[in-house]
């Protein structure tokens, strides 16, 4: 960055104070203009007061009945310029001749100026310049019986004066006033400027325009091209920003943004994990149709917790393959287990042999063969789906090699799979999981599987031996994270059987559970006609 360059809060700054500057300087001016105005305004309205008063005055009207009218007059005008703090009380007759000025020199002079509508018996003003400058003066007339009453006899006129630079004397004395407040009002402009400038550039960092410019560029750019969903929450638990991918995960739109997160409807475990105020790495999660990945941690910007940072990633495809994995894994396993107990029949039938017991060793081996085909034969007969045939098979010698007893129930009948073979997986791996897991520490260790379906319809039923579901957690059993072990596990324990709720709802079924026959709990799944 270049460190001669002009950051958004300097430029604020100096549009800020050239404003500050204009508006000050226009309500100086127009502040002046008024106070000039008023002056004028009242320099009129007082020299019209005097004038009037003036020639209302009994010892005026007397006077002019003299010989010598100025003898009298002009002593008179004289105090009552001085009282009035006027520039000149003028007594003059009806052709202009003054009985009465300022300067004694000119008494007897015409006066100069016009007389507008005094003579015939109404007051007149104007801004003339006369002897004295320029100044605003009155005229008005002088009525013989003093009455004032129009159409009266007028003998006589009196003009009075204020000089203009009286009143641009008076309108100095003004200026310091109106200099103190324009400077109050500009330092108060020029401080408010400074303190915005000062708080906008620790907002924007100190960066110039185009620096803004460029990191929302890139900022929007990032947004949209990443392939994570992200989700910023601000401290108090409001949504501030999402892209995309969040939207799409989520299936939120831009309205979500500025709302409480408790308000969008996310299932109750992903809200606490979105609110939690720890880092959570890679929890598993599961909304609506998806599985999801959620990395949680807190944002902070110079040591101050600015919100959380949330990022998803679509983990379903992933989940289901993995399931599929831990399926054939199993199966591996099992067959691995089962060719050590081949090898070892395989070496008790060649050692009877060799011991000369060829009838034993025939019957032995025949023995174990029919046990292995008329599971596998009953397995095949009632379920025609193969890889149903091959996840039960599986489950059984898993079952067997952990001392439980797995019994395909005898009504099961399997002629059609009505549903995806990844989601039957699901649903029937995870079940029979769950229910191995329920047995594992009980004495007696049975698990039943019941399957009936056809192109129509699908029912599952799974017991076991275990302890069965606390009552009243028969709601919660299937939620995610909920789980009967106690021991600490990975982040995705309890997933199990909040996978079959969402494989059972993809198809608009059904599933619950009760206790079993055998003591432990009863999860049954009905999809299709049978739901």
């Amino acid at each position: 960055m270049s460190p001669r360059r002009s950051t958004v809060a300097r430029q604020i700054l100096v549009l800020q104070v050239l404003v500050v500057v204009v508006v000050v300087v226009g309500a100086v001016t127009l502040a002046y203009y008024d106070a000039r105005r008023s002056q004028i305004a009242g320099a009129r309205d007082r020299a019209l007061a005097v004038a009037v008063s003036v020639a209302d005055t009994p010892q005026v009207r007397e006077a002019l009945r003299t010989g010598s009218p100025s003898d009298t007059i002009q002593p008179f005008a004289e105090d009552v310029r001085r009282d009035s703090h006027t520039d000149f009380v003028v007594v003059m007759a009806l052709d202009r001749t003054r009985y009465s000025h300022p300067d004694p020199a000119q008494i007897g002079k015409p006066f100069i100026g016009d007389l507008g509508t005094a003579p015939a018996g109404r007051a007149f003003t104007q801004e003339y310049t006369g002897t004295l400058g320029p100044s605003m003066r009155a005229v008005v007339p002088v009525f013989a019986d003093g009455s004032g009453a129009a159409g009266g006899r007028v003998v006589a006129l009196v003009s009075v004066g204020i000089t203009m630079q009286r009143i641009q004397d008076a309108l100095a004395d003004r200026l310091p006033t109106i200099a103190l407040a324009a400077a109050l009002v500009l330092g108060t402009g020029l401080l408010g400027a400074w303190l915005i400038s000062r708080r906008l550039r620790r907002q924007t960092h100190g960066l110039g325009e185009g620096e803004i410019t460029r990191m929302y560029e890139y900022y929007d750019a990032v947004l949209h091209a990443v392939r994570e969903g992200l989700l910023l929450v601000d401290t108090e638990d409001r949504v501030q920003l999402l892209n995309d991918e969040a939207k799409r995960l989520l299936d939120l739109d831009d309205s979500a943004v500025g709302r409480p997160v408790a308000d969008l409807g996310f299932p109750e475990s992903l809200t606490r994990a979105v609110l939690a105020t720890d880092s959570r790495p890679d929890e598993i999660h599961l909304v609506d149709d998806a599985v999801l990945v959620v990395n949680t941690a807190p944002a902070r910007w110079q040591g101050r917790e600015v919100g959380t940072v949330v990022t998803l990633r679509d983990h379903t495809e992933i989940q289901a393959v993995a399931g599929e994995l831990d399926t054939v894994r199993g199966l591996a396993e099992s067959l691995r287990s089962q060719n050590h107990e081949a090898a070892n029949r395989l070496h008790t039938v060649v050692s009877l042999v060799e011991m000369g017991r060829t009838e034993e060793a025939l019957d032995f081996a025949t023995e174990e063969l029919e046990v292995a085909q008329l599971l596998t034969d009953r397995v095949v007969g009632s379920v025609s789906d193969p890889v149903v045939s091959a996840l039960l098979l599986g489950k059984t010698a898993q079952a067997a090699e952990r001392g439980v007893q797995l019994r395909i129930d005898d009504r099961t009948d399997l002629s059609a799979l009505p549903i995806e073979q990844r989601d039957a997986v699901t649903i029937l791996g995870n079940l029979v999981d769950n229910a191995l897991d329920a047995v594992s520490e009980r004495a007696d260790r049975v698990v039943v599987v019941q399957l009936q379906g056809s192109a129509a319809g699908l029912t599952v039923r799974v017991s076991d031996s275990g302890a069965g579901v606390p009552a009243g957690l028969d709601e919660q059993v299937f939620r995610r994270g909920w789980s009967t072990k106690t021991s600490d596990g990975p982040v995705g324990r309890g997933l199990g059987l909040a996978l079959v709720v969402q494989a059972v709802r993809k198809y608009d079924g059904r599933i619950g559970v009760t206790t079993s026959d055998l003591g432990g709990a009863s999860f049954l799944v009905e999809i299709g006609e049978t739901a």
